[in-house]
C-alpha cells in the first residue's frame, strides 16, 4: 500500500530515496561485498532454493490438506521479500524519469533515427578497423571478465557534468554463479537488489560484456528503467578510454538503431547493412548464434514474466524499454550539441 501510494509522488521518491537514502545504502553494500571474489547474492539465492526444495519435500504429502496454513506461510515469506526488495532497491522504479530531470524529449522522427544510425555506423566501423586492422575480422576482447570489471568505472568517471550524480565508486561486480541458467533465461546479467552486486553472465559473447557491465552498474547507481540503464551504460562505455569498451558501446547502439528502423518500416534498415564492416556483422552473428542456441520455452517464459514484472513496477514499456534508449540518446545529443 505504501509503495503504491509513493508511486504517485516521483519527486518525493527522487529526493528522499533515490538521491537520499539509497546512495548511502548502496555504497555501504558495495563496500561490504565488493571485495569478495564470489557472489554472495548468488550463494544466498542458492541457499534459499535448497530451503524451498527441502520445505516442499517435507510438506508435499499434506500440502493440499493444509493448504490454508501453507498459503499463509508462502504469503508471509513473499511479503517479507516484497518489503526488502523495495526498501533496498526497488523504490528506484518510482523515481523521476531521467528525461524529465535532463529536460530532453524522448520522441524522435525517422529522419533523426536515420542520422543517428549513420553516425553510429561510421564510428562502429572505425573502431572495428582500428582494433583489428582488417574490416572483415571480428573483434575479440583480450581481457578477462574480472579485468573488465576493474576497467568499467573509468567511463563513469568521465560522464558529462549533468550526469555526475551517477558517478560510480565502491565497485561490486561479479561473474554470476548462475551464468548457465541465465543463458537459458535470456539474461546477460542482473542486479541483485538484496546485496547490490552486479552479476554478469560470463558465458555470452565477450565483445558484449563491457556494455552489459556498464548497464548493470547503472542499476547500482539507482536507475530502475532498462532504457535509462542502456543509455547510461552506453555513455559510460563510450567515454571509457579503452577501444574495446567503445566498440561494445557503438556496436550495441548500432544494433538497436537498425532494430528501431525496422519498427518504423519493414526493410528500412536494409540499405545500412551493406555499409557495415564484415567484422562487425560477424560479431552480430556471433551474438545471435549464442542466444539462439539457448532459446527454449524457458527463455519465452522468463521473457513474458520479466515483461509483466517491469510493467507492474511502473515500467510501462516492459521489455520494449530496452530499445527505447535510442530516444534518450537522440534527445540528449540535441541538448548537448
Amino acid at each position: 500500500m505504501i509503495v503504491k501510494t509513493l508511486a504517485h509522488y516521483p519527486e518525493v521518491v527522487e529526493k528522499y530515496y533515490s538521491m537520499g537514502f539509497y546512495p548511502l545504502l548502496s555504497k555501504t553494500f558495495r563496500f561490504l561485498f565488493g571485495s569478495l571474489s564470489f557472489s554472495i547474492g548468488d550463494v544466498m539465492y542458492g541457499f534459499m532454493l535448497v530451503l524451498v526444495v527441502k520445505w516442499f519435500l517435507k510438506n508435499k504429502k499434506n500440502f493440499f490438506k493444509n493448504w490454508k496454513k501453507n498459503s499463509l506461510s508462502f504469503l508471509s515469506v513473499l511479503s517479507i521479500f516484497y518489503f526488502l526488495f523495495h526498501a533496498l532497491w526497488g523504490m528506484n522504479y518510482y523515481r523521476m524519469p531521467l528525461n524529465e530531470k535532463l529536460k530532453i524529449e524522448k520522441e524522435y522522427t525517422s529522419k533523426d533515427l536515420e542520422a543517428l544510425t549513420q553516425e553510429i555506423l561510421i564510428k562502429t566501423n572505425r573502431l572495428q578497423f582500428k582494433i583489428t586492422s582488417n574490416s572483415t575480422t571480428a573483434v575479440i576482447i583480450p581481457y578477462t571478465e574480472k579485468e573488465m570489471f576493474k576497467m568499467a568505472p573509468n567511463g563513469y568517471h568521465k560522464l558529462p557534468n549533468d550526469l555526475k550524480d551517477l558517478d560510480y565508486y565502491n565497485k561490486s561486480i561479479k561473474e554470476s554463479l548462475f551464468s548457465l541458467p541465465l543463458s537459458y533465461m535470456g539474461f546477460g546479467g542482473y542486479l541483485n537488489p538484496f546485496t547490490n552486486e552486479a552479476q554478469i553472465n560470463y558465458l555470452k559473447p565477450k565483445y558484449t560484456s563491457p556494455l552489459t557491465i556498464c548497464h548493470e552498474m547503472a542499476h547500482q547507481t539507482g536507475l530502475g528503467s532498462e532504457s535509462e540503464c542502456n543509455f547510461i551504460g552506453f555513455l559510460a562505455a563510450k567515454n571509457n578510454t579503452d577501444d574495446y569498451f567503445q566498440y561494445a558501446a557503438y556496436s550495441f547502439a548500432l544494433n538497436y538503431c537498425l532494430y528501431n528502423l525496422e519498427l518504423i518500416e519493414n526493410g528500412k534498415s536494409k540499405s545500412y547493412f551493406s555499409q557495415i564492416n564484415k567484422g562487425v556483422l560477424k560479431n552480430f552473428k556471433e551474438n545471435d548464434v549464442f542466444w539462439n542456441n539457448y532459446k527454449t520455452p524457458i527463455h519465452t517464459f522468463f521473457e513474458y514474466f520479466y515483461d509483466h514484472f517491469l510493467k507492474a513496477n511502473q515500467q510501462k514499456d516492459g521489455m520494449e524499454g530496452y530499445s527505447k534508449f535510442i530516444g534518450l540518446l537522440i534527445g540528449y545529443e540535441k541538448i548537448s550539441s
